[in-house]
């Protein structure tokens, strides 16, 4: 009998400690192991990456030019990688390989010429050219402005921006006869600049080409 009653005391007891226990603690324990919705639904509301956020390879479309300065690197040949600028004459030199006309090539098409022509002295050359110094982008403006001289061409720019950059016209300027001289194939080219009527949205502007030499008389 008294066993008995001990027994229904302890039952009481642990009854007792059971709905005592904090609710953090029993959800902890409820919710230790996550359902297979629960777990599907974790997964539905996690943040989705954005298609945006993937990294976008640049385009290899940079044609290299005389001036230009390169860094060409040959992997594991110390002695092959060098910095080199490109001659006037459009030519570059490499151990073993000599000369190199590089003008009008991309980093991308000379590293595989580079790679193809060291095949014979090294074991499956890895070759990487990059353009550390762009120096063969550049527009030429002379007359009658505030500043005459060799400015670079590295990005988008029209002959008004060209001559804002320069300081803007001199005094004496005759604005309605600027033109640009453009040479395309060996051929020279005169395009007609009115400063008066590009300012005023009455003609277009001359988006500017490497080599281009505007004449402010």
């Amino acid at each position: 009998m008294a066993t008995l009653r001990v027994r229904q005391l302890i039952g009481l007891l642990a009854f007792g400690l059971f709905f005592a226990a904090p609710p953090a603690i029993l959800g902890q324990t409820a919710n230790s192991k996550p359902t297979a919705a629960q777990g599907t639904k974790m997964l539905d509301s996690a943040p989705e990456k954005s298609a945006d956020s993937q990294p976008i390879a640049a385009s290899d479309v940079y044609r290299i030019g005389i001036g230009d300065q390169l860094v060409i690197s040959v992997w594991h040949e110390r002695d092959l990688s060098l910095s080199v600028v490109v001659r006037p004459d459009g030519v570059i030199t490499m151990p073993l390989l000599n000369d190199l006309s590089v003008v009008g090539q991309t980093p991308k098409e000379l590293a595989a010429l580079i790679t193809e022509r060291l095949k014979p002295f090294v074991n499956e050359p890895q070759v990487t050219v990059s353009v550390s110094s762009i120096q063969s982008r550049k527009v030429y403006l002379v007359g009658q402005v505030s500043r005459q001289g060799a400015f670079p061409l590295n990005e988008r720019k029209t002959v008004l921006e060209l001559i804002t950059e320069a300081g803007g016209l001199g005094p004496f300027a005759k604005q309605g006869s600027i033109y640009v001289l453009r040479t395309t194939n060996g051929k020279e080219t005169r395009i007609p600049f009115n400063y008066k009527k590009v300012l005023s949205g009455k003609a277009a502007d001359v988006e500017l080409q490497p080599g281009d030499k505007v004449v402010v008389p």
